[in-house]
């Protein structure tokens, strides 16, 4: 074979992913940024002459714009507490199923994995009854125990807590698999010195086990960031914003904007807005990460 033919083979592999990625990725976040340059409606949709280009403006009303504030407001919430619910929560299930004895902590792998394979509206709407004020289950259990119902969905702090306990016992399944994968390539001679050395069971966590799950731990932040950022699914079911726009997240303002009131170029201007936010976020972690190295 010929070494020219023979350099050229591995980019006939990858050209399929990469037509992809062109088509469905990188093709669609130019158009998009174009879009947020003009004001683009269903109109514009049909007759492309009614399309006309309004430089920035976009972007200055999207950040005077009070629901786009409050948006801003409630996706910071989610991700302040969400993160660290999920990464803790995960990361303490893992070391109970890694080291636990009993045989049951092996089947505790599926019942804590099933909630993130299942549909997210399947599973928002069977907790929208759930959170019913009135019959559901929730306030049913307050009320045998003498305590009085709660406005799960109905009070705009309230409803926040509860989408978050939601996308919590999602989202704590898969990155329990991460944290167990990881687990298992500790090496068990570790521990074995440690305990000879007499080290009891706290320091082995802090002196081994979290030192040795940076990296697991730094993939599982940057995942669940950037997926509390683009909160939507949860909130769309449950609330749709509510109550007061106070679980309108951006992703859910986006959407709003561009599909129930055909604001095409507003909702593209709050998309690119969330895009630099996230790519933002992610690169601050990787300096952090990269300076924790040194």
């Amino acid at each position: 074979m010929n070494r020219n033919a023979f350099q050229k083979t591995p980019y006939l592999f990858i050209a399929p992913t990469l037509l992809l990625l062109l088509t469905f990725s990188i093709l669609p976040i130019f158009v998009a940024l174009i879009i947020s340059f003009t004001d683009m409606d269903l109109t514009g949709l049909a007759d492309w002459s009614k399309i006309s280009f309004v430089g920035l403006s976009n972007y200055q009303e999207i950040m005077t714009d009070p629901v786009f504030k409050k948006s801003i407001f409630n996706t910071l919430f989610y991700v302040v507490f969400g993160v660290p619910l999920v990464i803790v929560c995960s990361l303490g299930i893992a070391l109970l199923i890694n080291f636990g004895k009993a045989r049951i902590f092996k089947a505790f792998r599926v019942i804590f994995y099933m909630p993130s394979i299942t549909n997210v509206v399947a599973v928002a709407v069977v907790w929208s009854y759930l959170y019913n004020p009135h019959l559901g289950l929730f306030n049913y259990v307050l009320n045998l125990l003498g305590l009085p119902d709660v406005p799960w969905l109905q009070d705009p702090t309230m409803a926040k807590v509860s989408l978050i306990a939601l996308a919590l016992w999602r989202a704590i399944g898969l990155n329990m698999i991460i944290f167990l994968a990881a687990l298992q390539g500790i090496p068990k001679s570790y521990y074995e010195a440690a305990q000879l050395d007499g080290a009891d069971g706290w320091k082995q966590l802090t002196k081994i086990t979290i030192p040795l799950l940076r990296y697991a731990i730094f993939f599982v932040s940057i995942t669940t960031m950037i997926g509390w950022l683009q909160f939507f699914e949860e909130p769309f079911v449950m609330t749709d914003g509510g109550p007061l726009d106070s679980t309108t997240s951006v992703a859910l303002f986006i959407y709003k904007n561009g599909f129930e009131f055909s604001n095409f170029g507003y909702a593209a201007a709050g998309s690119f807005v969330l895009f630099i936010a996230i790519i933002v976020v992610t690169l601050i972690q990787f300096r952090l990460n990269k300076q924790a190295d040194y």
